[in-house]
């Protein structure tokens, strides 16, 4: 008859997460088979106490083992190493969150060494200026880092992981069954280490053996010049720090440019509207127009028709990937007074007669309140 889990332990039904930590640690110090070499009963028993210790680790199961005992969760095999990385609670439950999943992965293959850290993204907003010229501005984001006091192994100083004897270290495990083809292998990343190949007897005390903690960390990020909404810069080794001394993943920061209250962005060209009076468009004039570049000179010839576009060559976006700039065109936009002080409006009328063009009649007396006139 299998022995009780709690027994194997040594600890009361009603134990707390801390107690059965602790309870584990010592059992697994005691019978291990590096301080029992050659002693296949401490190696069964060492097998016994870590799936116990694996089961009621896991709330999930540890529900399930006390209403149903073993037969509850036969065939459960955890979260790939929740026996060993799991043990801190709350921690693992973060990188669940965070990075979606098992933060120690596993590999089909055999152990290739810890996996990398996962990859991140962020959207970080920018001025218009500074999408045309550049910048260099900071962002935080929140990321795995490297666990100082145990330098990143998981395993609490002075001790440091053993080759996981479920596995042999190999990081798989294979199991054999009949099939109408006659017998079927199959290996998978092994359970109990994760597919690393190594377990930790006593987890840092810090990050729980992850290796690693949650923390915000701010980078500073070269913004090349012509960037627009949309674009994205890959910071090479700003992502995620691996669990147990895996490789680091990178940043990747998608911009979004806020809009500029006089120009708008068309390609690497700068478009915006320039206003003018009807005078000023029949008699020419020189407008000073607000480059990004500084203030410009602009020369309206006289007789300047509305839409007529000026550019200013060179005076618009830097090519990302290139050389030179896009253009800046100003579209001329001529603006009919709505109100007319009488004195305005005899010199209009005059100018109208002078040019023989037809007008309304002062007052508003237009065609159709001529037509109602003559019937009335």
């Amino acid at each position: 008859m299998a022995e009780d889990f709690y027994a194997l332990l040594g600890v009361r039904p009603d134990a707390s997460a801390e107690d059965l930590k602790r309870a584990y640690r010592q059992r697994a110090r005691e019978l291990h088979p590096d301080a029992k070499p050659g002693d296949a009963n401490a190696e069964e028993r060492f097998k016994a106490v870590s799936r116990a210790y694996e089961v009621l680790s896991d709330p999930e199961q540890r529900v399930r083992y006390d209403r149903y005992g073993e037969a509850g969760v036969a065939g459960a095999s955890g979260r790939g190493g929740a026996d060993f990385f799991n043990a801190g609670g709350g921690l693992g439950d973060l990188f669940d969150a965070f990075f979606g999943g098992n933060p120690f992965g596993g590999s089909s293959s055999g152990p290739a060494g810890p996996p990398r850290g996962q990859d991140l993204e962020i959207q970080a907003d920018i001025s218009f200026e500074d999408a045309v010229f550049g910048t260099t501005m900071p962002v935080t984001v929140k990321t795995a880092v490297r666990c100082e006091h145990c330098d990143g192994l998981g395993a609490e100083p002075g001790t440091k992981p053993v080759t996981c004897i479920e596995c042999a270290g190999t990081g798989q495990v294979r199991r054999v069954r009949q099939s109408l083809l006659g017998q079927m292998v199959t290996a998978s990343a092994c359970p109990r280490c994760g597919g690393l190949g190594e377990v930790i007897v006593t987890p840092c005390e810090v990050c729980s053996g992850h290796g690693r903690l949650i923390e915000d960390r701010t980078f500073q990020v070269d913004v090349p010049a012509g960037v627009d909404s949309g674009s994205t810069l890959r910071l090479s080794g700003r992502g995620a720090v691996g669990p147990r001394g895996g490789g680091t993943g990178d940043l990747y920061v998608h911009l979004r440019v806020r809009p500029h209250e006089r120009y708008d962005r068309v390609d690497n060209d700068l478009v915006t509207t320039v206003h003018v009076s009807i005078v000023q468009a029949a008699l020419g004039t020189t407008v000073t127009l607000p480059t990004l570049d500084g203030e410009e000179e602009l020369r309206i010839p006289a007789g300047t028709q509305s839409g007529r576009v000026f550019t200013l060559r060179g005076r618009g976006v830097p090519a990302v990937r290139g050389r030179g700039r896009g253009d800046l065109r100003a579209e001329l936009v001529v603006d009919v007074p709505t109100k007319l002080t009488p004195t305005q409006e005899e010199l209009m009328r005059r100018l109208a007669e002078e040019l023989g063009e037809p007008v309304e009649p002062s007052g508003g007396q237009g065609i159709m309140s001529r037509i109602k006139s003559a019937f009335s």
